[in-house]
């Protein structure tokens, strides 16, 4: 059984109508506090969800180094009560673009302070551009990944930053200044997802259809060193996406199977199950899958080998962009799509048995219409609650009265197992 206790619809007037139908919604929760973002607005609740307030990230910061685009990620860093934003910015005509990250106490405007970096910042011989990023915190810092493409959009590497969570208090003063940034690049793995619910090392993984395995990468907070592995799972799908809703809508013509989840959580207290780790992604259709479904894999992150394959799937719906968080007693939770034959894309939420082998959904919204184009996605978040431990804070999306971007309503689902 799944309870949602807060499912909150976001009006025009708390995105000025900047959605987009690829909506890629965030959402971050404090005590009181709400903060969301998505293709191509912002908003801020400071009552729990009850009014909000849009905040332009066209124009909440300078254009110095080009225009804001599209990606956009929010944390909520409670040891420090900081809200962490990240935004992409356009390519420009040299073909190389930014990241900016925000931060602030009270998510008002005029009250974030931010930095940025482009690929030539870090190497004046890259002429390239960030695209499709990922943000979370540890212990001790805040990290955040991006794809680079070159100028003829050809994935050429990733990279892991990470800065120390306790200089961004300095960052709020104004002061940039005492910013460290540590990095790692890979030419080899690409779409980098870290976990949420990281301890005192950062985990992240990225997958490989043609090697059947996860890619699985461990950073502490008090070393220079990444350590990798390969772990063998079973195998999926990287292609045949097709799913259609009511009319033959499509609404996966953009999917692929790039890891879009993953959480960690710690050892039970009474010592019976040891840390886990998990990464989610869309498969494609295969044998005994006869829609597109989440693939799921849970490892041990003692041995690092697989635990368990909890896929989601159906026979007469797709299940597509999950992501998942533990909460503060350990229960994993997933935000995901769902859509297909009968059903317009839905958005749905729900949690992992203790056994850690079913889930269970429960849907907050259904699209009255399928996309216009065919295209959803391309990522979700979720987050523990910060103040009750058995809850999460999710992120979604619908189509309600139209196939225009405009109709496309974000919306913050507070919701327990």
């Amino acid at each position: 059984m799944v309870t949602i206790t807060k499912n909150i619809a976001l009006a025009d007037a708390a995105t000025s109508t900047q959605t987009g139908g690829v909506g890629e919604p965030s959402a971050a929760a404090s005590r009181t506090g709400m903060f969301v973002t998505g293709n191509w607005y912002a908003s801020r609740s400071t009552d729990a969800g009850a009014t909000w307030q849009f905040i332009d990230p066209f124009t909440e910061f300078p254009r110095n180094r080009g225009e804001f685009c599209c990606d956009q990620i929010v944390v909520w860093a409670p040891s420090q009560r900081l809200w962490i934003w990240l935004l992409q910015y356009s390519a420009t005509s040299a073909g190389t673009n930014i990241f900016r990250v925000a931060v602030s106490r009270d998510t008002a405007p005029g009250t974030w302070h931010s930095w940025d970096v482009s690929p030539t910042d870090i190497d004046a011989s890259w002429k390239s551009w960030f695209d499709y990023p990922d943000m979370a915190i540890s212990e001790k810092h805040l990290w955040i990944s991006f794809n680079q493409y070159d100028t003829q959009d050809r994935w050429v590497r990733a990279n892991v930053f990470r800065y120390e969570l306790d200089a961004l208090d300095d960052v709020v003063r104004g002061n940039t200044g005492a910013l460290t940034r540590q990095q790692w690049t890979t030419t080899d793995h690409g779409s980098l997802k870290f976990v949420v619910g990281a301890g005192e090392t950062m985990w992240w993984a990225s997958n490989d259809v043609d090697a059947d395995a996860v890619h699985v990468f461990a950073w502490p907070d008090a070393t220079a060193a990444v350590e990798s592995w390969a772990v063998k799972v079973s195998p999926w799908n990287g292609g045949d996406y097709s799913s259609a809703g009511p009319g033959n809508v499509p609404w996966l013509d953009r999917a692929d199977d790039r890891v879009t989840a993953g959480w960690r959580r710690g050892a039970t207290g009474d010592g019976s199950t040891g840390a886990q780790l998990g990464w989610l992604w869309t498969a494609g259709r295969g044998p005994g899958r006869p829609q597109p479904y989440v693939r799921a894999v849970t490892i041990s992150e003692d041995t690092l080998h697989v635990v368990v394959e909890p896929d989601l799937w159906s026979a007469n719906g797709a299940w597509a962009y999950p992501t998942a968080a533990p909460s503060g007693r350990g229960r994993i939770g997933m935000a995901a799509f769902f859509g297909g034959g009968a059903t317009h894309p839905a958005h749905s939420v729900g949690a992992l048995d203790p056994a850690g082998k079913a889930w269970t959904m429960k849907r907050t919204a259904v699209s009255t219409h399928g996309p216009r184009d065919g295209k959803w996605g391309d990522y979700l978040t979720i987050r523990p609650h910060p103040t009750r431990p058995t809850s999460w804070v999710a992120s979604g999306f619908t189509l309600q009265g139209g196939q225009d971007r405009r109709n496309i309503e974000p919306r913050v689902v507070v919701f327990r197992p």
